[in-house]
This record gives structure tokens, sequence and C-alpha cells, in this order.
């Protein structure tokens, strides 16, 4: 049986900052930010402090090489706009967005994205529809 492709995944660097805000905060979560104030930027949050909905999706889950994986989400509405790209989270220094876990420590998360090849977006259409 053919694997389907993730729609996230992330960085060594992102898993290692992770872990830490992990060890610091409890199991954090990640919502992918629709723009506005934060811009359009991975938001972590410690698992529950941001309510989700349903108009929300869930993309997927990222192993961080704890006993609990990190969910990623997204809002049905921006995921109709990115539903055709793989989305990779990365860190980098600098100051991001303030409401987001790593503020603090002058770094940001950031997404890095590539379109899905025909195949791979085929794959994720046809199990969407099964």
């Amino acid at each position: 049986m053919r694997t389907l492709p993730h729609r996230v995944d992330l960085t060594g660097e992102a898993a290692e900052l992770l872990r830490r805000l992990t060890a610091e905060a409890g199991p954090v979560m990640f919502h992918q930010s629709g723009g506005c104030c934060d811009g359009s930027a991975p938001m972590c949050y410690p698992d529950g402090e941001f309510m989700l909905g349903g108009a929300d999706i869930h993309l997927g889950d990222l192993d961080i090489g704890l006993d609990r994986a990190v969910p990623v989400w997204m809002s049905k509405a921006q995921f109709e706009y990115w539903k055709h790209t793989h989305l990779t989270i990365d860190v980098v220094k600098g100051r991001g967005a303030g409401f987001s876990l790593e503020a603090p420590l002058g770094v940001r998360f950031l997404i890095r994205s590539r379109i899905f090849t025909d195949e791979e977006y085929a794959a994720l259409e046809a199990s969407a529809d099964s």
C-alpha cells in the first residue's frame, strides 16, 4: 500500500525548538495564521489554548521525537487556497508574532512551501474522497 504524502513537515531545528518549548510549556500545537496581525505564520500555543472549531482542518501531526506528536491546524477557508501546497515548518532568528510561544526567545517559526506534484495531489484528493 502506498503511503500518502504529508501535508506538513518540519526541519530539525524546528523539532529541536519544539522539544524545548514542550519541556517548558507542556504539550504544544500549531495553528497556521491566516494573516492580519500575525502575518501568515505558524503560531505555536500550549495545546488547548487556541480554541479550535468546525472551521479548522487538521493538517497532520509532527513527530518531534517525544511521546506526543505536535498537531498542526489551519482554517478551512485558508486551506482552500493552500490545499495544493506542502508546508515545512522551520525556525529562523528574528522577532515574530507576539502570541506564539517562541517569541521571547528571539526566533520565529515560518513556513517554507512547495506545490505538490500532480501525483502527490491526486493521491491526497483520492484519499479525501474515500
